[in-house]
């Protein structure tokens, strides 16, 4: 499978994007409007709160080229994140009283400057978050170290699960990406990883294979346990599940799958107010590779900058221009509101 980029889709612009989940036929364009929705919820504008978590995307390089990434990430993409952009980052960390740096991609771990990152936000004693596809572990021998580098900097290591069985994590993230998965896994917890309570946490992510919504979180977390534990004895400490979001690649399967128009209505249909209000977005800065800053990671692909121009960039990051800022929302947002909501760190209502 080639990146939307690779295959010269219209798709791989964000223009067109929100054009499509705004506009692609009469009854995408009759849902109500994501505003219209807040303003019922008594929501609107929706505002951030204090800024908890820096959420930085290094790069959009990847090893793996999966069937709903939001990233449009792959080993052909080439936007990497210098050195200098990551100073500035760790500036803003410095001056501010974030406490969480959740660093993403593509896979985090192949920017060359990663190890130096990780190594430097430890220094200032914040937590560090790594979002991990699992199989960049096994990818060659200069990552084989990983696990140890992860454990001996207290890495908090979120991964990559579609599910607990191979058929379906293969058909949405490529063939043979579950046993590497599995390898991976059972390397993590040879290190410590979710092998105690309280010791060194390793979370699993579930989205689903198809267009439907996620099933209760809980009620996934104990299937996911009892059958890695049974058939592959690994452990781990949580599961998030996260709805997929028409972006992307995600986006490119609804339009060709021709399941746009029904998952765009089961998103409006399941909004809740509840989740709305808990959204990660509130508590929660995205940083480009490129320095740009956003709201979150989905606002980040769609290129929808935060709204204080004068804090647009992480070189000019201004807690205090950014706190109660207006959050930029469009018709995408309805996945993170959707059900039991959805964000990077699982279910949130």
């Amino acid at each position: 499978m080639k990146t939307l980029l690779g295959r010269q889709s219209a798709l791989s612009n964000t223009l067109r994007q929100i054009h499509v989940i705004n506009h692609f036929s009469p009854a995408v364009e009759a849902l109500p409007k994501f505003e219209h929705r807040l303003e019922g919820a008594g929501l609107y504008p929706l505002k951030a709160l204090d800024i908890e978590t820096l959420q930085i995307n290094v790069g959009k390089m990847c090893n793996q080229v999966c069937k709903h990434c939001h990233v449009d990430a792959g080993p052909s993409r080439t936007e990497i994140m210098t050195k200098p952009t990551m100073q500035h980052c760790l500036n803003a960390i410095q001056a501010s009283q974030i406490r969480t740096v959740d660093l993403t991609g593509g896979a985090p771990e192949m920017n060359p400057e990663f190890r130096w990152l990780v190594e430097s936000i430890r220094a200032l004693g914040r937590n560090v978050i790594v979002r991990s596809n699992l199989t960049i572990l096994l990818a060659s021998a200069k990552y084989e170290d990983l696990p140890q580098f992860f454990a001996s900097n207290n890495v908090h290591v979120i991964s990559s699960l579609p599910y607990y069985e191979k058929k379906s994590t293969d058909r949405q993230r490529g063939l043979g990406v579950f046993e590497k998965s599995i390898e991976a896994l059972r390397r993590l917890n040879a290190v410590g990883y979710a092998t105690e309570p309280g010791n060194l946490s390793l979370d699993l992510v579930y989205n689903p294979v198809g267009a439907f919504l996620p099933g209760p979180e809980k009620e996934l977390e104990v299937d996911f346990k009892r059958e890695l534990k049974r058939v592959y004895g690994i452990q781990f400490s949580r599961l998030l599940a996260i709805t997929n979001l028409p972006v992307s690649r995600f986006l490119d399967y609804l339009v060709e799958s021709e399941n746009l128009e029904d998952y765009m209505a089961t998103l409006t249909q399941a909004f809740n107010a509840t989740a709305a209000a808990g959204v990660m977005c509130r508590t929660l800065i995205s940083v480009g590779w490129d320095g740009m800053l956003y709201d979150c990671d989905f606002n980040q692909m769609l290129e929808l900058k935060v709204t204080p121009e004068r804090s647009q960039h992480i070189k000019d990051f201004s807690p205090e221009a950014l706190r109660h800022r207006t959050i930029v929302v469009n018709q995408h947002c309805y996945g993170c509101t959707a059900g039991q909501g959805s964000s990077c760190g699982g279910s949130v209502a």
